[in-house]
């Protein structure tokens, strides 16, 4: 009689992947592919492809933090994969979307009024005044689209750090370009 070959039980995959289980990464995703595909395309229909690539890739990256006595494997990954969607919706928020027009205007684009040079000479000085932690916040969410939590992240700076910055450079060029509130406005 042919010996059987003995399945591994679904769930004992992301130690393995942790531990640097090359074929158990190639498991992970042959088991629970199909679940992680069906979230990304409840989603996102247009992007489920690059998000179940990005998806098994913070799996692989951060298979040591499941821990099977909070919760099977598969709810384990159902909420990497929840949480990993939810922050592509987010970027993708925060991104502009292009209108298809390609980058060849229809007609000139007609030259910036004197309110808007001045209005952006003035935000330029005021963004220049601000200490340095205060501009790099403000560069980082308005240039970079980041979030203050990916902020804090990236500086090292605690997060409530993060926000006070944000805050105080906002007021100061609020100042700079408006200048002081009247009375009734925040």
């Amino acid at each position: 009689m042919p010996a059987r070959a003995v399945q591994e039980p679904v769930g004992a995959l992301l130690p393995r992947v942790a531990a640097g289980d090359a074929s158990a990464t190639r498991e992970l995703i042959e088991a629970y592919g199909d679940l992680v595909w069906s979230l990304a395309r409840r989603f996102d229909p247009s992007e489920a492809e690059d998000a179940v690539q990005e998806v098994f890739l913070d799996l692989w990256k951060t298979a040591d933090r499941f821990d099977p006595e909070r919760g099977s494997e598969s709810t384990f990954i159902a909420m990497v994969t929840r949480r990993r969607l939810i922050d592509r919706q987010r970027r993708a928020k925060r991104r502009p979307v292009a209108d298809g027009t390609g980058d060849v205007p229809d007609q000139e684009d007609p030259q910036p009024g004197a309110d808007t040079s001045t209005d952006a000479a003035t935000a330029a000085r005021a963004l220049g005044q601000l200490r340095r932690e205060q501009r790099r916040v403000l560069e980082l969410a308005t240039v970079e689209g980041l979030s203050h939590g990916e902020i804090a992240t990236q500086t090292g700076m605690p997060l409530g750090t993060v926000k006070a910055h944000a805050r105080r450079g906002l007021m100061a060029i609020r100042l700079a370009l408006f200048g002081p509130p009247k009375t009734g406005e925040p």
